[in-house]
């Protein structure tokens, strides 16, 4: 793949839109970034810059590529400057409105060719795509945080996505690091289909009195070699993401094995939404 032959988008510059932006970019692809707002386009933008420094400080990129890699993304406001993308990956709210919402206003600006992604983790391809003049052009793109270290990307292939649109975005998935990786349209497709279950019975174990939020995530560290305990590990994806995902796999799967803890409900209810918010089953400092 030519990367100069691609211009690429992406929605929202919170974690994983930031992330996504910065492994583009980083790549050689010129990239559009876009949010709502400039305190949320302001903090993506400072939090690649800092990333960038971390990579030039470790070896890991040239840091006279810095500046290069700062040139290659734009950051806006207005939504029509993705208009000539070729690409555009979504990275909004893990809400299905908000992301039909978004499609349509892509599809409707996008020229015909152009490919729509969404970096949602667990929100049916299918039913995106459905919304769009373009069915076969669309498909998931699930990126892993942090994204800048993470290789895996889910590839999700909706009902009509094209083998041309899978293979392009294949490609570019390669081009920017990642190791893709195929997936079929399901609710939660494979990593969240089998995490966020493991989480929420973590919860239930927290919950039900047998045993602290510390010792669940030390016998996972100890007894099964995780990098971090599967609470720990909610902290950091985000409590409400979590909730988010197991309604989606109860409501996509109709299993009431994927029943939402009550304990979860409840600590998102109350705003403790893990690190972003300073607090979930651990206290955190808050970022200003």
């Amino acid at each position: 793949m030519n990367v100069t032959q691609h211009r690429l988008g992406v929605i929202g510059a919170g974690t994983m839109g930031n992330g996504i932006a910065h492994v583009f970019a980083r790549a050689g692809f010129d990239v559009v970034l876009y949010e709502v707002n400039q305190l949320a386009l302001d903090r993506g933008m400072a939090t690649i810059r800092t990333n960038l420094d971390r990579e030039a400080a470790k070896g890991k990129i040239d840091p006279a590529e810095v500046p290069a890699i700062h040139a290659r993304l734009r950051p806006t406001l207005k939504l029509r400057d993705l208009g000539n993308c070729t690409l555009v990956v979504e990275a909004a709210t893990e809400r299905l409105a908000v992301k039909q919402q978004i499609f349509r206003e892509l599809d409707a600006l996008l020229a015909p060719e152009g490919i729509l992604a969404t970096n949602t983790s667990s929100i049916s391809i299918t039913k995106l795509a459905g919304g769009t003049t373009r069915p076969d052009q669309v498909i998931g793109m699930h990126f892993f945080n942090p994204v800048p270290i993470m290789s895996l990307v889910e590839v999700v292939r909706g009902l009509q996505t094209s083998d041309a649109t899978y293979e392009t975005v294949r490609l570019l998935a390669l081009e920017a690091g990642k190791s893709p990786v195929a997936v079929n349209d399901a609710a939660g497709f494979v990593s969240n289909r089998v995490l966020m279950p493991l989480i929420n019975e973590a919860i239930f174990a927290v919950m039900e009195g047998v045993a602290t939020a510390e010792a669940v995530d030390e016998i996972f560290r100890l007894g099964m070699a995780h990098p971090m305990g599967p609470l720990t590990l909610a902290d950091f994806i985000g409590l409400d993401v979590c909730l988010d995902i197991m309604r989606v796999l109860e409501d996509g799967l109709g299993d009431p094995k994927y029943r939402p803890c009550p304990l979860l409900v409840r600590m998102v209810d109350a705003g403790w939404l893990g690190r972003k918010s300073g607090q979930g089953f651990y206290t955190y400092p808050v970022k200003l």
